[in-house]
């Protein structure tokens, strides 16, 4: 009788494990893609620290780091401010970019955006010689930006090299909250 039982609680213990539990997330599972959330200010200085690979002018960096938000879920009406600059035009060893932004959060309460889970390359835009390129920028970027948004299964590289491009060294992948699209209005004519 005893071993009976005991093969009836490993059975069910077994069970348990390959179910999802019941207490997880509904963003967690594959059933559930979509995500209600909430838009949460954010204010933060990023200042970019050139050392071995790529300067960028204050200009160039704010583009590139204004594109970087938008793959990763900021809202379209960010605002991106240069600082920090110490040259007139050509690359700048000290450009940052002084950022307010709005970010999705999960949050169930009402009201809700609507919202799904993603998976965004941030390099993906880039030949794989330009991603080596960014190296540093994509490093700092992983450890500055990216822990503001909502972000899961982040998958990152970046190996660096003095004065040395190394192709295919460099990826910055994660699953991010965006918003879902507002369904198309009425057709006007």
């Amino acid at each position: 009788m005893r071993f009976r039982i005991a093969i009836v609680a490993s059975f069910l213990c077994s069970c348990a494990w390959a179910t999802p539990a019941a207490n997880a997330p509904a963003a967690e599972t594959a059933e559930s893609p979509h995500q209600p959330a909430m838009w949460a200010p954010v204010q933060l200085k990023f200042t970019y620290r050139q050392v071995t690979t790529t300067t960028y002018t204050c200009s160039g960096l704010q583009a590139r780091v204004k594109g970087l938000l938008l793959k990763l879920g900021a809202r379209p009406d960010l605002h991106l401010r240069s600082y920090g600059c110490t040259k007139l035009s050509g690359p700048d060893p000290f450009a940052g970019v002084q950022i307010r932004m709005n970010v999705l959060e999960p949050d169930g309460t009402q009201p809700a955006v609507p919202a799904h889970w993603k998976r965004v390359d941030l390099l993906e835009d880039r030949t794989l010689l330009d991603a080596a390129a960014d190296c540093e920028l994509i490093q700092q970027v992983e450890q500055q930006i990216v822990p503001v948004f909502a972000a899961r299964n982040v998958d990152f590289n970046a190996t660096c090299q003095p004065r040395n491009v190394v192709p295919g060294s460099t990826r910055l992948r994660a699953d991010v909250l965006i918003a879902d699209q507002p369904p198309p209005g009425p057709a006007t004519r």
